[in-house]
């Protein structure tokens, strides 16, 4: 009987599969928790409820297609969200949005509950720095927009334009090129913000120095709908009429400056370049202008017509 129990251990001992029926039989089934909700820690992926986001204070933009964003959430409720959202993390169960804020009111549109959120650490700083940078990556801006999403950047984020190209992955003359629009008197920079004139009609203009001027070359490539190339063509020959009567520069005296503040206010007046030659005891006065119907827009200023 002893040799057959021996023998019995012997087999049972080379037979793991018996053994793990055995052991199976014995010990109880370990139930591990399931974690709706881990603690959220940079760099995890979480199914965050929409009551627990706040939007973003720093968010750029404050006006979103109501179009689009219907269509987006239409798409949403066939395909579920694509991508997550990106969040930080400000207390148990609270959450500021960092970007993604038309897929979050999307979501709402759509009757989600929760959206998949990416957790990110990030201070206020860089909060802006992220939703500004994805902004100008992602949307459809206009040129305006996109020139005072740079203008923050460098003023808020204490960026120079050389790091500021190298976050939005433009080179510095492309950020320049933006930048100087907002050197643009406001109907101007009104105007590229509602698409009324294109980025390439504003960069013409720019190279204008005289703010009326640029109102009036603005204003005639609105009524007659110029082409970008005939606004360029607009500023040379006023480069030209304005390097023919400056060819050289008298030095600066009481006499000059009265003439030069008398030039400013003539120009302003008449929105053209008003030259005014004199010797201290004759001269003359120059009103260039651009074309017959500037001619005759001058001649109703002077009440000749």
């Amino acid at each position: 009987m002893s040799k057959k129990k021996a023998l019995g251990r012997g087999l049972n001992a080379l037979l793991s599969d018996s053994n793990t029926e055995e052991r199976l039989e014995i010990d109880p089934p370990v139930v591990k928790p399931v974690v709706t909700q881990p603690p959220s820690t940079s760099g995890s992926t979480l199914e965050i409820q929409l009551s627990q986001i706040e939007v973003n204070p720093f968010q750029p933009r404050t006006h979103f297609d109501q179009q689009a964003l219907q269509e987006l959430a239409d798409s949403i409720k066939v395909h579920g969200i694509i991508q997550p959202i990106t969040v930080r993390r400000l207390a148990t169960n609270q959450y500021q949005l960092i970007s993604g804020e038309r897929r979050f009111q999307a979501s709402k549109l759509a009757g989600l509950k929760s959206v998949p959120a990416y957790i990110r650490s990030a201070d206020d700083q860089q909060m802006l720095e992220m939703a500004l940078i994805e902004n100008i990556q992602r949307e459809n801006l206009n040129a305006i927009e996109v020139a005072l999403s740079y203008q923050r950047l460098i003023t808020e984020c204490n960026l120079n334009q050389e790091a500021l190209g190298d976050r939005v992955g433009k080179n510095r003359a492309t950020v320049t090129n933006y930048l100087r629009l907002l050197k643009l008197p406001p109907d101007i920079q009104i105007a590229v913000r509602d698409n009324r004139i294109s980025m390439g009609h504003a960069r013409a203009i720019i190279n204008v120095e005289n703010p009326d001027q640029q109102l009036y070359i603005f204003k005639k490539t609105l009524e007659e709908d110029l082409s970008v190339r005939k606004v360029e063509e607009l500023v040379r020959e006023l480069a030209s009429v304005k390097k023919t009567d400056n060819g050289s520069t008298p030095a600066t005296t009481p006499a000059n400056r009265e003439i030069n503040q008398l030039q400013s206010k003539l120009s302003s007046h008449f929105g053209t370049r008003i030259v005014i030659k004199s010797d201290g005891k004759k001269g003359e006065i120059k009103i260039p202008f651009l074309s017959v119907e500037d001619l005759n827009r001058i001649l109703d200023i002077l009440k000749i017509q």
